[in-house]
């Protein structure tokens, strides 16, 4: 049986796709490869036919959902214009707080794995986020190139730290207060840094 052109293609990214939801819901220690095959609808030989380890899948995996909330964050920045921060922080702080675990964002989801990984896979990290510091620096206002860096590093951090604890307390009301303080520090950060 012949293939597509870009069957190949199209089944990297079925993995890809699949492996990012599995190691955000469930961490990497609980995704095997079997269960990261399954989610694309393919063999685990096929699997290996794309990635050579679980942790090659997920250094993919968070590349592609680290450059996701990059091109997120561009798309925001060039939609709402000077509101573009209230904008991003209002839909981090209620889409990613409360969208299904699988869906939610790479920053929060699989940094606490990648704290526990390997220099490589810190790496690919580091490169991914510097590139997102990179992206909110180039949208706040000031003539200071370091002091905006500095401020977008915090707003990084707010945005992981922030959906991660809201997530985690079981009371909504608490889980909203969360959401609403922190949102509101992102926007402080970004407009009112001295």
């Amino acid at each position: 049986m012949r293939y597509p052109a870009d069957h190949k293609e199209k089944t990297r990214s079925r993995i890809l796709d699949a492996a990012g939801k599995s190691f955000r819901k469930q961490g990497f220690n609980l995704t095997g490869v079997d269960g990261l095959a399954a989610g694309a609808g393919v063999t685990s030989g096929a699997f290996y036919g794309h990635f050579r380890s679980k942790t090659e899948a997920f250094r993919a995996a968070l590349s592609a959902g680290l450059e996701e909330l990059r091109q997120g964050i561009e798309a925001c920045q060039s939609k709402f214009g000077d509101t573009w921060v209230e904008e991003l922080a209002e839909f981090y702080f209620t889409t990613r707080v409360t969208c299904d675990l699988a869906e939610g964002c790479a920053l929060p989801s699989l940094s606490a794995d990648v704290a526990r990984g390997d220099a490589k896979t810190k790496a690919t990290f580091e490169k991914e986020f510097l590139s997102i510091v990179s992206t909110l620096a180039n949208g706040l206002p000031g003539t200071n190139a370091e002091q905006r860096e500095a401020r977008a590093i915090v707003m990084a951090a707010l945005f992981a730290g922030g959906v991660t604890v809201a997530r985690s307390v079981r009371d909504k009301q608490l889980r909203d207060r969360v959401a609403r303080v922190l949102r509101g520090a992102v926007v402080a950060c970004a407009r009112d840094w001295t």
